[in-house]
């Protein structure tokens, strides 16, 4: 009988960016919380690329770069614009830590 190999696993972060160990790690997991937020909206209005480059006033083909994942020349501060034209709010919270916690500060992007 085979004997069946063995896995090893290892648990990850919660950063997908740090364990790879790209630089910015905390920015990159804000900047694809916020392009999944934009790409919330869009599925759960029906829009069109082309509609919403109308109202962002994005061009298009850059639309189309950001929702394959492309969030290069999008600063975290036009994804926030972007998803208030697209009748988002976004509420920024700062809380401090509990005192009991051992892991680093965290930013979250939730949908609420």
């Amino acid at each position: 009988m085979a004997r069946e190999k063995e896995e090893q696993v290892t648990m990850g972060s919660g950063n997908v960016f740090a364990d790879l160990g790209l630089s910015n790690p905390e920015q990159r997991l804000v900047k694809a919380g916020l392009v999944l937020q934009v790409h919330n909206v869009i599925e759960e209005r029906g829009l069109t690329q082309v509609e919403v480059a109308s109202i962002t006033g994005v061009a298009q083909p850059k639309i189309s770069e950001l929702l394959r994942g492309k969030s290069q020349g999008f600063s975290t501060d036009r994804l926030l614009r972007m998803l208030n034209k697209l009748g988002k709010d976004v509420d920024i919270i700062v809380k401090p830590m509990p005192r009991d916690v051992s892991r680093p500060a965290r930013v979250i992007v939730a949908a609420g």
